[in-house]
């Protein structure tokens, strides 16, 4: 069960500007490869962007209050945004956060097709996002 950031999310209300700033700004790229298949149909429809510094993606992301009442999950990742990780196991991951007495929130395929992901918060309330692709 190995796990590797992936991808930081900053929920915003200007994904336009956001987009501008971290190309303009901190000079990341337009990300193109690896982009995940938003599930636009199953809760979440807002905009996003993609950029990267050739390693890490940084996700711009709608911000969306309602999107865990929509989708009827506890943790809202869309909130405030998140960090994430990918693993290779996240069965067994699961397993290690049952083992500690972590609650998660698992979103299966609801947000991104391909991507079985799970959310939970550390102790400050950060979300935490791990998936695994499945395609």
């Amino acid at each position: 069960m190995k796990l590797k950031l992936h991808h930081i999310n900053l929920s915003t209300n200007n994904v336009a500007g956001m987009d501008h700033f971290y190309r303009d700004v901190l000079g990341l790229k337009t990300e193109t490869e690896g982009l995940p298949v938003l599930e636009k149909k199953k809760g979440y429809d807002g905009d996003v962007a993609f950029v990267s510094d050739g390693h890490i993606q940084t996700h711009l992301a709608q911000k969306d209050l309602q999107v865990g009442f929509r989708t009827g999950h506890i943790v809202n990742p869309l909130e405030r945004g998140h960090i994430a990780y990918r693993t290779d196991d996240l069965a067994a991951f699961k397993a290690h956060l049952e083992e500690k007495g972590i609650a998660y929130s698992d979103w299966d395929e609801t947000a991104v097709a391909g991507w079985q992901q799970i959310f939970f918060y550390d102790p400050d309330g950060n979300i935490i996002e791990v998936h695994e692709i499945t395609r």
